[in-house]
């Protein structure tokens, strides 16, 4: 059996700056209206703590390959990184064999092991 690669997102840390949607655009001359990886909002909403007075949001932003993405199969098979995770600038993106992120993925919360469809 074939060992099979993925991306895992830590995307508690994710900053939004969408650094990785320019970087696979320009990585594979996507048109306008197509991406190999979109950040999605979830949020600002208000939590219903009732302690903080108020003061307490919930606003994730979720880097998602599309299916567009082959993460970077040119880039990978010259020994590089896909180049989402290469140019994110939070670090919060990994390239690994699926064994590798799933161990990493049970480690802690707010994190999404995304693999390709092959």
């Amino acid at each position: 059996m074939a060992v099979q690669y993925g991306l895992l997102v830590d995307y508690q840390y994710c900053t939004g700056c969408q650094t990785c949607e320019i970087a696979c655009k320009e990585e594979h001359d996507f048109p306008v209206g197509k991406w190999g990886i979109r950040v999605l909002d979830d949020g600002p909403w208000q939590k219903d703590d009732t302690d903080d007075e108020g003061r307490n949001f919930n606003w994730n932003k979720i880097p998602v390959p599309t299916d567009l993405c082959d993460l970077c199969a040119d880039r990978v098979a010259a020994g590089k990184e896909p180049t989402c995770v290469h140019h994110c600038q939070a670090f919060v993106m990994k390239y690994d064999t699926i064994e590798e992120l799933s161990q990493e993925l049970a480690k802690k919360p707010k994190q999404v092991l995304w693999v390709p469809k092959g």
